[in-house]
């Protein structure tokens, strides 16, 4: 006996939703302490080096199980023709017609919901806490007025690469305000708040430094100008030293993500912890000092008599 299991990750043009992919590992743990021969089909876009339908040759398999889900489709269909010799299970899946081949051609299901049947617990009820770090990713838009020292494009799609291939919840937060937007926050404390929840945010924003420092969060900074810009800047003024330039994501891949891996260990660590809430510490007396700059400057203004 060896058990194929599959679902809608397993289709080149399927959907991978988490709860999909949670019930289909835990069908696997299941057989696996059932001492229980299986393999999971996964699409190429999912996990590239994965196996997949293709890969997987119907002689090698007596049975296939799919998990999660509608049973519907042409694709569930094509699964009953390839591998017809299987004995061929659902469970966990939702029923949308029980006339339809993709569902007819199972020879026994166990739905999570089907007319007519009272509803059942979804498999990935078993899904362990979650273990990766979240990242608040915080990245700033073209700013023109950098005009040619602008180096985004290359800067962002270094980094983002790079995330798409470490362990972490990644959180892309947007620091615009749009009030008639409910995909948007509104207010400063709903962007507060959702950094708040991060243990890491990766920035191209100046604010998303800020925000993240004056909450105690590290900050893993990233300058899209040439020479040196305002995150630059900001991260000096905030003696903050996870700051990556433009010129050092503008090398090779491998160089720019080695200062990448270097300074994301460093910001998941107790030491970069511990520096920023020092530097959360010091925010309160920092702004008092630039407040006191600007009243001293209009109160002397008001006592000479000066205008503009």
């Amino acid at each position: 006996m060896r058990v194929l299991i599959t679902g809608w990750p397993s289709f080149w043009h399927g959907e991978a939703t988490a709860g999909d992919v949670a019930a289909m590992d835990r069908v696997a743990a299941g057989l696996a302490t059932a001492g229980i021969p299986h393999d999971i089909a996964w699409s190429p876009v999912l996990h590239p080096r994965g196996l997949t339908l293709d890969d997987a040759a119907p002689r090698n398999y007596t049975d296939l199980v799919f998990v999660c889900g509608p049973v519907h489709g042409r694709q569930v269909e094509e699964l009953h023709e390839r591998y017809a010799h299987c004995h061929r299970v659902a469970i966990g899946c939702s029923v949308i017609d029980p006339h339809s081949a993709a569902y007819t051609g199972f020879h026994a299901v166990a739905p999570r919901d089907s007319p007519g049947s009272p509803p059942r617990r979804d498999l990935a009820s078993a899904v362990p806490p979650g273990g990766a770090p979240v990242a608040a990713v915080v990245l700033s838009p073209g700013q023109r007025e950098y005009g040619s020292d602008r180096r985004h494009d290359v800067v962002h799609r270094q980094v983002l690469e790079w995330i798409n291939e470490i362990t972490c919840a990644p959180m892309v937060v947007d620091t615009r305000l749009d009030s008639h937007n409910g995909r948007m926050c509104s207010s400063v404390e709903e962007v507060a708040a959702l950094l708040a929840r991060a243990d890491v945010v990766i920035t191209s924003r100046v604010h998303g430094l800020v925000f993240a420092l004056v909450q105690g969060i590290p900050a893993l900074a990233l300058d899209t100008i040439a020479g040196g810009g305002k995150v630059s800047a900001q991260a000096a003024a905030w003696d903050w030293p996870a700051v990556l330039p433009a010129e050092d994501m503008q090398g090779s891949a491998e160089h720019a993500r080695s200062l990448l891996d270097r300074w994301w260990n460093w910001c998941c660590g107790p030491d970069a912890t511990a520096l920023a809430q020092a530097r959360a510490a010091e925010a309160p007396a920092a702004g008092r000092r630039e407040m006191s700059w600007l009243l001293d400057e209009l109160r002397t203004r008001a006592w000479t008599g000066e205008r503009s």
